[in-house]
């Protein structure tokens, strides 16, 4: 199948797999007589686990690294693991800094209450951010 129809199949465009292909996610596909990609059930096996890996929120290069696991005949599962355990923890990481963020942020909200504007400052609210309350 060419290209568009691919696309469409996934709802992704022709740019999209283009790049993918570009970036090693997805193999070089054959050519038509015409010279046009000629696209087999494979490749929407493997735009549909892109899309699913995408989903879950892994990035291309981990998507590449996946992948090349079963290129190899190898099987990912134990790799995949790991990269989801990484991502549990980086995305716990990220809610506390959030947190500590919302914190400070209400306490600033709160002292800015009580600031007087200064002639010739940005943003007296801003610039106090940084001072001790």
């Amino acid at each position: 199948m060419r290209i568009g129809e691919l696309g469409k199949k996934l709802n992704l465009s022709a740019k999209t797999i283009r790049y993918y292909e570009e970036i090693g996610l997805l193999p070089d596909p054959g050519r038509s007589p015409s010279g046009y990609r000629d696209y087999g059930d494979g490749a929407i096996e493997r735009l549909r686990f892109i899309k699913a890996a995408q989903a879950v929120g892994f990035s291309l290069g981990e998507i590449r690294e996946i992948l090349a696991f079963r290129d190899r005949g190898a099987t990912p599962c134990q790799h995949v693991t790991l990269l989801i355990e990484r991502h549990a923890q980086e995305i716990a990481e990220r809610i506390r800094a959030l947190e500590q963020m919302q914190v400070d942020l209400r306490d600033l909200a709160r002292r800015a209450r009580t600031l007087v504007p200064s002639p010739g400052r940005f943003c007296h609210i801003i610039e106090s951010a940084g001072a001790p309350s």
